[in-house]
């Protein structure tokens, strides 16, 4: 059985910082990561076994109350939403790509969950709301169908809640595009050196 993995999304640090506290406090957990992302929210991840996590998310909430902007429970996270959130990429070439985009880092991560479990897919990248305005986003890799499928459960997921996000699936990524995802989304990071001060 997989760890269970709880994120609470606040739009206050004071808030935020107080909420991690009440949550190590309240159950013994095995990972506690917290911080500020743009713009000016406060992120507090945990994992550990399911009843732990539970409770200390529901410490959580309690201290946070509406400052509490966004949240996703998984009691059966994918190893593979795990590794992604922990800065994984991978670059292995697909037939075909899937994006989903998210206003908020807990939605993508339940996508995320959603389309690897209802699909053969590789998450190629989660990138969390750190220059990105607090939104986020999936890459998923695979056959067509494949990816159609993640993207499909992917939003699914997301819209019961009541999210707003946008998604599309790309049948054949161009090369050079593949080769920009690969290398950094980020695009000051790609534009560097290319353009000469004159």
């Amino acid at each position: 059985m997989n760890p269970a993995v709880a994120l609470l999304e606040l739009g206050s640090i004071a808030r935020g910082i107080e909420a991690g506290d009440a949550m190590i406090k309240r159950s013994p957990l095995e990972v506690l990561r917290a911080g500020t992302v743009h713009p000016g929210k406060y992120l507090v991840l945990v994992g550990g076994m399911t009843a732990d996590v539970e409770e200390a998310l529901e410490a959580g909430r309690a201290v946070g109350g509406d400052a509490v902007l966004d949240v996703v429970f998984l009691p059966d996270v994918h190893p593979d939403v795990v590794a992604s959130i922990g800065g994984v990429r991978r670059a292995e070439p697909g037939e075909a790509l899937g994006i989903v985009e998210t206003q908020t880092v807990a939605s993508v991560i339940e996508a995320a969950d959603a389309g690897v479990k209802g699909a053969r897919v590789t998450i190629r990248e989660l990138r969390l709301a750190d220059e990105l305005g607090g939104k986020a986003y999936v890459l998923f890799g695979g056959e067509v169908a494949e990816v159609e499928a993640a993207v499909e459960q992917a939003v699914a997921r997301i819209e019961a809640s009541g999210q707003r996000l946008a998604s599309a699936v790309i049948p054949q990524l161009h090369a050079e595009m593949d080769e920009n995802l690969s290398a950094d989304g980020r695009f000051l990071v790609r534009a560097h050196g290319v353009v000469k001060e004159g």
